[in-house]
C-alpha cells in the first residue's frame, strides 16, 4: 500500500497527540469487518485509511474480525476479507485477531459490572424494551426488574452463561440512565442469549455480546490508540466511552473518532442488501464482475492502485456525501491506460476481403506492444487476404465529418497497409455482409512514400488466424444514482449491465492468462476471467469501456464525439446538421450572438454549450474573470463536461475565478496541454488553486531546458535506437518519444518531438 503523505482532521488529532506524549507517541489502529458478507468498495476507504495512518506513522494496524453474530458469519467470509485486504495491501500486525478470542474476558468484565451495581439482568421481551426506551421525545421508563439484587444478576447471568434458559428469556443491560438525552444509553444490551454454533469457538458460548459492548472492549484489550469507524456510529461513541471507562483502566486508553464513509453512485452498500442480489439470483455471486465487492471489482480487472486512487480523491471529511461514480471509472481508465498492452480485437466483425492480395500469402507484422514505446516489445500478427473489422466502422451512406471507412473512402489499418473500400457484399435482405477493398501494398506498417494520411485508423484481425473467445461486457449494476433511496431498489436493476459476444481476438491473446490485462484497442480494457478461463480459452471481462458512455440523454449531443449515430432502422443523422442548428439558435438570440462575436467564439460551439444554462453562466462569469474566450470555451466544453460525466457543474468544488485562473496557466504556456489534462482530474475532486495541484504532481513549468535535459538523457540511454533511427528506421521516433515523454511527465508532446528531432540532427 503506497502512503503518501496526508493532513486532514484525523492527522491532524494523532499530530497533536504525539506532541502531548500520549501512548508514548504509539499510533495504533484497527480494521474490525464482521464477517457476514464479503467487503465492498466502502470498505477500501476504511482499509487505505487504517492501514495507511499506521504506516504513516510508523505503528501498526490490526485485522480483527468481529464475530459476535454467529448466526450470520461463515469461513468463506472471513477468508474473503483477509484476501481482500492483502489485495489492497493492508499488512496486519501478527496473526489475524477475532473477537471471539476475547470472550472469556468479556464475561469476566461483564461479571464485574453486575459486581458493582452497573448492569442487570433483565428479562423482559424484547418488544417491552423497545417500548421501554421511549424515544427522542419522551424518557424511557425502568424496567420491573432494573432493581434485581446483585447475587441475583450474577445467579441468571451465569445461568445464561451455562445454557439453562431458551433465547430470548433474558438479556444483560447496563445500568445508566433511562431518561438520557442519548436514546443508546438507556440501559443498553450487552449480552443476548442465542444458541448458534460458532464458525471458530463452536457451541462453547450460549450467550454473545452485543456489537458496542464488544467493540470497545476489543479496541482496549488490543491497545488500540484512534479508533476510527464511520459516521453512523457518532452517537454511538458515547456509549463506547462508558464502556471503556467502567472496565478500565486501560493503558492505552482508545478514543473513538469517526469520519465519512464511501457512498458512490449507481451502487448499494448494504450487506443485506448485496445479499439479497446474491441469494435472489439477480447476480452469479459475492464475485459477479457488477458487484461492488472487492472480489467483484477484482475479478473485473479493476486495479487496487484505482481504488487507493479514488480514496485518496475523495479525501477524509466529516460530513457524508454522495461520490459520482465517474471519479471510479476516471481512477481505473488512468491506471489501466499505463498497465495495458495494446492488442488487436473485434467484437461485431464485418468480413474485409483485400482483391488485389494473393490468396497464399500471409505477411507477418512486428506491431509493438506499446504504439509509442517498441523498446517495450512487440508480436508478430498474421495479415492475409481475408480480414476482420469492427461493423461500426463502416457507414455505406456516411455523414458529413464520417472519417472511417466508407465506399471510395481509405483508411489505415492499425500496424499493417492503407485499405481502400471499392464495394460491398450483400445478404438475401440486401444487408451489408462484406467489404470488397484494395491494398496499398507500398503502405506496409502504416506510411505511404507519397507522405499521405487517411483520416482514420482501425483495428482488425487476420480471418483465419484470429480466436475467437467469449467476451462478457459489462456495465453499472443499476440505471439511476441512488438506487436505494426509495422504494424497492431491485427494481432499479439495469437490464444491460451484462451482455455477451464473441469476440475475435488475435492469436498472441488466446495465450493470455487468467488475470492478463490489455487493452483492445478502440474498445476498452479487457481481463481473461480468473475462475472461467481455462488454457488457451480466455474468457474475457471487460473492465471498462475508453470512455464515459452514460451521458445523460440531454447532454449526449453536447458531449459525445460527432460521430454517426446508428438507429434500428439504420438511418444515420448527420453530425453537421446539428451544428448547423446550434449555430442557428445562437444567431436567434441577441445576448448569445452579442457573445460569440464580442469573444470571437464559434456559434456552433456556444449554442451546443448553451444548452445547459449551468455552463453558459458559468462561461460568462469565468470570462468576466478573465479567462481566454475560445480556449476557456473549450475546456468547459470538452474536458471539464467529460468529467461532469452528467452532473450538475455546481457540485464541482470550483468557481469560474478558478477556472479562468487555470486556462490561463494553459493559454500563457505555464502548463503544457497534456499536463492540464492530468490536473484537471484531481483539482475538479479538490478544487483550490490549480497551480498548487500542478506543482504537487511535478507537472507544473516543463520549460524547453528540462525538456532537452530529458531528451539528452534519453539518447544516452539507447545508443541503439538512437544509431538505427539516423540509419534510417524512422520508426524509432516513437520509441525514443515515449521514453522523453515519462521523463518530462505532462510535457507537451509536441514539443519535446520538436526538441527530439533537433538532439537527433
Amino acid at each position: 500500500m503506497d502512503v503518501r503523505a496526508r493532513s486532514h482532521f484525523l492527522t491532524d488529532i494523532i499530530d497533536a497527540d504525539r506532541a502531548a506524549s500520549r501512548h508514548g507517541g504509539l499510533v495504533r489502529t484497527r480494521f474490525p469487518p464482521e464477517p457476514n458478507g464479503y467487503l465492498h468498495i466502502g470498505h477500501s476507504k476504511a482499509i487505505a485509511l487504517n492501514f495507511g495512518l499506521a504506516r504513516q506513522y510508523q505503528g501498526a494496524c490490526n485485522l480483527r474480525m468481529d464475530d459476535t453474530n454467529p448466526v450470520t458469519e461463515d469461513v468463506d467470509y472471513v477468508q474473503s476479507i483477509e484476501r481482500d485486504v492483502a489485495w489492497l495491501g493492508g499488512r496486519w500486525d501478527g496473526e489475524v485477531r477475532f473477537a471471539s478470542d476475547y470472550f472469556p474476558e468479556m464475561y469476566a468484565l461483564a461479571e464485574r459490572l453486575v459486581r458493582e451495581g452497573k448492569a442487570y439482568v433483565d428479562s423482559q421481551t424484547v418488544e417491552e424494551i423497545r417500548a421501554g426506551r421511549g424515544d427522542f421525545n419522551r424518557p424511557g421508563t425502568d424496567s420491573p426488574f432494573r432493581n434485581r439484587s446483585v447475587d441475583e444478576n450474577l445467579d441468571l447471568l451465569r445461568r445464561m452463561r451455562a445454557g439453562d434458559f431458551a433465547d430470548g428469556a433474558h438479556v444483560l443491560r447496563a445500568r445508566i440512565d433511562m431518561a438520557h438525552p442519548n436514546v443508546l444509553m438507556r440501559d443498553p444490551l450487552l449480552y443476548r442469549i442465542r444458541h448458534a454454533h460458532h464458525h471458530r469457538s463452536g457451541d462453547a458460548w450460549p450467550i454473545y455480546p452485543m456489537y458496542d459492548y464488544a467493540h470497545p472492549l476489543e479496541d482496549a484489550i488490543e491497545g488500540i490508540t484512534h479508533s476510527i469507524c464511520t459516521l453512523e456510529f457518532e452517537t454511538n461513541r458515547e456509549l463506547y466511552d462508558w464502556v471503556v471507562d467502567h472496565t478500565g483502566p486501560w493503558d492505552p486508553r482508545p478514543r473513538q473518532y469517526e469520519f465519512a464513509r464511501l457512498a458512490l453512485g449507481y451502487t448499494v452498500m448494504s450487506k443485506r442488501k448485496l445479499l439479497q442480489l446474491v441469494k435472489d439470483g439477480h447476480v452469479e455471486g459475492w464475485d459477479d464482475p457488477r458487484m461492488p465487492t472487492l472480489a467483484g471489482i477484482r475479478r473485473r480487472g479493476v486495479p487496487a492502485e484505482a481504488l487507493l486512487e479514488l480514496a485518496e480523491m475523495v479525501g477524509v471529511a466529516k460530513h457524508n456525501s454522495l461520490v459520482d461514480i465517474g471519479k471510479l471509472e476516471f481512477c481505473i481508465r488512468g491506471d489501466l491506460e499505463r498497465r495495458c498492452k495494446r492488442a488487436l480485437a473485434v467484437l461485431d466483425p464485418l468480413p474485409l476481403t483485400l482483391t488485389n492480395w494473393p490468396d497464399d500469402l500471409v505477411d507477418s507484422l512486428s506491431i509493438p506492444w506499446w504504439p509509442n514505446d517498441a523498446a517495450a516489445g512487440s508480436r508478430e500478427v498474421p495479415f492475409r487476404k481475408q480480414l476482420l473489422i469492427e461493423r461500426d466502422d463502416f457507414a455505406e451512406s456516411p455523414p458529413d465529418g464520417w472519417k472511417r471507412l466508407a465506399p471510395g473512402r481509405e483508411v489505415r489499418l492499425f500496424g499493417a497497409y492503407f485499405v481502400r473500400c471499392d464495394g460491398v457484399e450483400r445478404g438475401a435482405q440486401g444487408e451489408v455482409t462484406g467489404l470488397r477493398c484494395t491494398v496499398d501494398l507500398h503502405s506496409r506498417g502504416g506510411a505511404a512514400p507519397d507522405g499521405r494520411h487517411p483520416s482514420a485508423t482501425l483495428h482488425w484481425v487476420d480471418a483465419r488466424a484470429a480466436v475467437p473467445c467469449e467476451a462478457r461486457l459489462y456495465d453499472r449494476l443499476f440505471s439511476v444514482e441512488q438506487p436505494d433511496a426509495e422504494g424497492d431498489f431491485i427494481r432499479h436493476l439495469n437490464p444491460n449491465s451484462l451482455t455477451t459476444a464473441t469476440a475475435h481476438v488475435e492469436p498472441a491473446l488466446a495465450r493470455a492468462q487468467p488475470g492478463d490485462r490489455y487493452q483492445f484497442m478502440r474498445l476498452g480494457f479487457f481481463v481473461a476471467d480468473t475462475v472461467t478461463s481455462t488454457p488457451g480459452a480466455p474468457v474475457w471481462n471487460r473492465t471498462i469501456t475508453l470512455r464515459d458512455t452514460w451521458t445523460r440523454p440531454a447532454d449526449r449531443a453536447t458531449s459525445q464525439p460527432a460521430r454517426a449515430d446508428r438507429s434500428k432502422s439504420g438511418q444515420v443523422t448527420a453530425a453537421a446538421d446539428l451544428e448547423a442548428a446550434f449555430a442557428a439558435a445562437v444567431d436567434a438570440d441577441g445576448e448569445l450572438r452579442a457573445l460569440a462575436e464580442g469573444h470571437g467564439l464559434s456559434k456552433a460551439a456556444l449554442g451546443r454549450l448553451a444548452s445547459d444554462p449551468e455552463r453558459l453562466q458559468f462561461l460568462r462569469d469565468a470570462l468576466q474573470a478573465g479567462a481566454p474566450a475560445e480556449l476557456g470555451l473549450r475546456w468547459l466544453q470538452n474536458e471539464v463536461a467529460g468529467a461532469l460525466a452528467g452532473r450538475p457543474l455546481r457540485q464541482l468544488p470550483i468557481d469560474p475565478a478558478g477556472f479562468a485562473a487555470f486556462v490561463r496557466l494553459v493559454a500563457d504556456g505555464k502548463l503544457a496541454h497534456a499536463a492540464a489534462k492530468q490536473v484537471l482530474g484531481p483539482w475538479l475532486a479538490r478544487g483550490g488553486d490549480a497551480a498548487r495541484v500542478a506543482a504537487e504532481l511535478g507537472l507544473f513549468g516543463v520549460g524547453a531546458s528540462t525538456i532537452d535535459v530529458a531528451v539528452a538523457d534519453v539518447l544516452a540511454e539507447m545508443p541503439n535506437e538512437l544509431s538505427r533511427l539516423r540509419a534510417g528506421e524512422t520508426k524509432l521516433v516513437g520509441a525514443l518519444l515515449g521514453a522523453a515523454l515519462r521523463k518530462v511527465k505532462g510535457a507537451d508532446a509536441a514539443q519535446v518531438r520538436a526538441a527530439l528531432l533537433r538532439a537527433v540532427g
